[in-house]
């Protein structure tokens, strides 16, 4: 609870984030509304919402989207056909409707007895009209279950976290009841810090031309999927096991596929190697 104070949550030792979307958080938690966040893969939007609950002391939620999730499946779903099936062979207690009842994501964040944080991640897999069906539930904090008659109402209002990789545009309706982030990828400051919360006593010219390169790389125009900072990570793990010479590194980018995931690209880096 250390990070969590009157001033408010301040990141943690695993999370580094800047002063900006620090402000963001607080300012999302303060006005009770979801904080919708949105950057390109690799900037760290589902580790915020783990750095937050572990900073709060808070449980978790996650409610992974795809691109079949409906809304209804993080509010309840009705197993209708157990209930006939229980019906068929004479199970006792199938006229109780609320035993073939399972509350979703949603619905057990807004039944746990303490705050939560639920995380809503990559709303943006999912069709259009995913968002707009979530409105009520998230500005009211409850929902209906017509098949007993039962309201569910949030005991405590969750900490919402919605992450989105801009694919596609979100309701003008539900971005209205949103606080909005945006993540820039970090700069090379700002990625050095968190490269040292994944390392110990890293060789700092290791570090230095790993850092060179990946940038480099980044700037390469017709690099179809840039190397993010989970890919980077995985790369100078790569580069201190093997014990690979710092200053071939820029040169020659060894482990490229551990950066560059396309035939495409690796083709392209060459290229520029030449």
């Amino acid at each position: 609870m250390d990070n969590f104070t009157t001033t408010g949550f301040r990141g943690d030792d695993q999370y580094v984030a800047s002063e900006d979307l620090l402000s963001t958080v607080n300012i999302a938690m303060a006005l009770e509304k979801p904080l919708l966040v949105k950057g390109e893969p690799g900037t760290g939007k589902t580790k915020l919402a783990e750095a937050i609950a572990h900073a709060l002391g808070k449980k978790l939620i996650i409610w992974n989207i795809k691109s079949t999730t409906k809304a209804q499946d993080g509010l309840y779903v009705y197993d209708v056909v157990q209930r006939l099936y229980d019906s068929q062979f004479g199970t006792s207690g199938v006229e109780d409707i609320a035993k073939y009842i399972k509350l979703g994501k949603l619905g057990d964040a807004f039944t746990s007895d303490e705050q939560v944080v639920l995380l809503i991640d990559e709303i943006d897999k999912a069709d259009i009209e995913f968002p707009n069906d979530l409105l009520w539930e998230l500005d009211k904090m409850e929902f209906n279950i017509p098949e007993t008659g039962e309201t569910i109402t949030a005991k405590k209002r969750p900490v919402v976290i919605i992450t989105s990789n801009a694919e596609k545009e979100l309701p003008d309706a539900f971005l209205r009841r949103c606080i909005f982030h945006y993540i820039e990828f970090p700069d090379q400051a700002q990625m050095k810090e968190i490269i040292k919360v994944h390392f110990e006593n890293l060789d700092e010219k290791l570090l230095s031309q790993a850092m060179a390169a990946f940038y480099m790389i980044r700037e390469i125009g017709n690099i179809d999927k840039k190397p993010s900072t989970s890919e980077l990570i995985d790369w100078i793990r790569a580069l201190s096991t093997s014990g690979v010479d710092p200053d071939k590194i820029k040169k020659e980018i060894p482990f490229a596929g551990v950066l560059l995931k396309k035939d495409k690209d690796l083709v392209t880096l060459a290229k520029n190697l030449r």
